[in-house]
């Protein structure tokens, strides 16, 4: 759910690549490194850029993509047959080094009710080893800072901390604002770069059974005012950015200067 208007491919470049190394860099976010010749080709463009990931199937010899023609790649991915359908979900850059030809993902380590790794991706990411196989699809930024606002706002849960980050490791010098980041542990904050006038603050889950996005929505509601030439980036559970780009456009933000997505949404049976 997010605005139309946004910088995205000319024509969508599918990178072959292989996993290299991975590191846990906190009790909740898994780094997987990938690498190869394809990599040193795709166009980062920094902020929250990000792609489709593919995924070989466990019981898979060879990663098997779909054909595509510029942007028209879905109705292929759904004829390929169900047990030989590469697992296919969304990702943002965490990090790039084009010399090297690598890229970091980070991938969050969702848990269930007795601890165990929850998620196809957070599975595969937690016991990747190297050369396992995987292709990304570029799909551009969604980030969208007019050139006149100075001012940004970006709230984000745990799946939009890679996003976050990158953003405000993007943004020019001079820029003020705030990032609102949500993580389940106080051990997940970590330093991020970015310029001097945009201020960081780390809402901490309380516990397990807490609603994901629902303490950086609190904290955003804290905030009485915003100016109405700035811009405001809301991303993660459905609820935090359809809620977060509510309050926002109640202080007075046009809708047309906030970005919102809801980069997954929270089953109602889940324990609130």
């Amino acid at each position: 759910m997010a605005k139309v208007r946004r910088l995205v491919p000319q024509q969508p470049g599918m990178f072959r690549a292989r996993v290299v190394r991975t590191e846990r860099v906190s009790p909740s976010m898994q780094r997987v490194t990938v690498g190869g010749a394809e990599l040193a080709e795709f166009p980062w463009l920094g902020y929250d850029h990000w792609f489709r990931l593919f995924l070989q199937l466990p019981h898979q010899r060879r990663l098997r993509l779909p054909e595509y023609t510029g942007s028209q790649w879905w109705q292929q991915y759904l004829a390929i047959p169900e047990h030989e359908r590469p697992h296919c979900a969304n990702y943002s850059v965490a990090d790039f080094r084009r010399q090297a030809a690598e890229m970091d993902i980070d991938f969050v380590v969702h848990r269930g009710p007795t601890g165990e790794i929850e998620g196809r991706a957070a599975i595969w990411a937690c016991h990747a080893g190297p050369g396992d196989a995987l292709a990304v699809l570029d799909q551009g930024v969604l980030f969208d800072r007019p050139h006149d606002a100075s001012e940004v706002t970006i709230v984000a849960d745990e799946t939009g901390l890679p996003a976050a980050a990158g953003i405000l490791r993007s943004l020019p010098d001079g820029i003020t604002g705030r990032l609102i980041q949500e993580v389940p542990t106080a051990d997940d904050r970590r330093v991020l770069d970015g310029p001097a006038g945009v201020t960081v603050s780390w809402a901490v889950r309380q516990d397990s059974t807490s609603v994901p996005g629902a303490a950086a929505l609190r904290e955003l509601r804290r905030l009485a005012s915003t100016d109405a030439t700035g811009y405001a980036f809301v991303v993660g559970e459905s609820t935090l950015a359809t809620e977060g780009r509510r309050h926002l456009h109640r202080l007075g933000l046009p809708k047309d200067r906030i970005t919102f997505s809801g980069f997954w949404k929270r089953e109602a049976t889940q324990a609130a």
